[in-house]
């Protein structure tokens, strides 16, 4: 069995409104007591509609965001940023992939200040080092060196996408978060990135926490899958099982909601749709 890296205990998030002149004061439970853990190497799949927690999650996972109650350890660690300062060795320890590549880098940054950026922050690392890990990056995820001195406008969607990899992963992180990384890329761009994190993954022994919504591409990459509802989590083990005999209703209407692509479903709704 692999060491634990992400263990969360009951997490619960709340958003407390202010009221206006129509509207009293109220509150959003946005999470609500969610548990669950990943092993080192592997992938936990977050899924559900948009407003489900999926994303809140992600931030209080990426300590962005503190949680309103429940315990969150990395690594055997509890870290509560609602109660202790951010430490260079906390924000080292988790990463995250943000889903748009246009606006996940800085326009006027050339890509070696991009990827150089966190080590300068984090680390004590000097100039000449942190250019040799930037180029060594570059490569791992598929690009070159000549793409150094360029700016983020230079590249495609696909490649930016590349770019905010190699950028999340300067700080060698415990951990990383990947809020739907593919969904605003082509098809065919998606399985090239969904292969390279495969790849990843592979070779450094990385943990995920992928989230989306879009089935296909969970079914492909994960490990273990949470299915989140209305702030919970309502359905939560090993990809197969739930994929194969989901127990909750949601999960059966999620599934069955997800348009099969493969050559009979399509037949059969052409034909469905020639009868009607």
């Amino acid at each position: 069995m692999n060491p634990v890296v992400l263990e969360a205990k009951n997490i619960v998030r709340d958003y407390h409104l202010s009221g206006g002149l129509f509207n009293k004061a109220r509150t959003v439970h946005a999470v609500k007591g969610v548990s669950f853990s990943v092993e080192k190497g592997k992938t936990l799949a977050i899924v559900g509609e948009s407003g489900c927690g999926k994303s809140t999650l992600a931030r209080i996972i990426t300590l962005i965001d503190p949680a309103t109650s429940g315990d969150l350890l990395i690594d055997g660690n509890k870290i509560d940023i609602g109660k202790t300062a951010l430490t260079p060795e906390m924000r080292r320890k988790v990463q995250i992939v943000f889903q748009n590549p246009y606006g996940s880098l800085n326009p006027r940054q050339k890509i070696g200040d991009v990827l150089g950026e966190p080590l300068l922050i984090n680390t004590g690392v000097p100039a000449d080092e942190r250019r040799e890990r930037a180029m060594q990056m570059l490569l791992k995820v598929g690009l070159e060196e000549k793409h150094y001195n360029r700016y983020p406008h230079m590249f495609s969607g696909g490649q930016r996408q590349r770019i905010a990899i190699a950028r999340a992963l300067m700080l060698n992180p415990s951990l990383l978060v990947l809020d739907e990384p593919v969904s605003a890329l082509d098809l065919s761009v998606q399985a090239q990135v969904l292969n390279l994190l495969a790849d990843l993954q592979d070779e450094f022994q990385l943990t995920y926490v992928f989230i989306s919504h879009d089935l296909s591409v969970v079914r492909y990459i994960a490990d273990e899958v949470m299915v989140m509802y209305y702030g919970e989590a309502v359905e939560y083990g090993p990809r197969d099982t739930v994929f194969s005999d989901p127990q909750h209703s949601y999960t059966k209407t999620l599934f069955a909601a997800t348009p099969r692509a493969d050559v009979a479903s399509i037949k059969a709704r052409l034909e469905k749709k020639k009868a009607a």
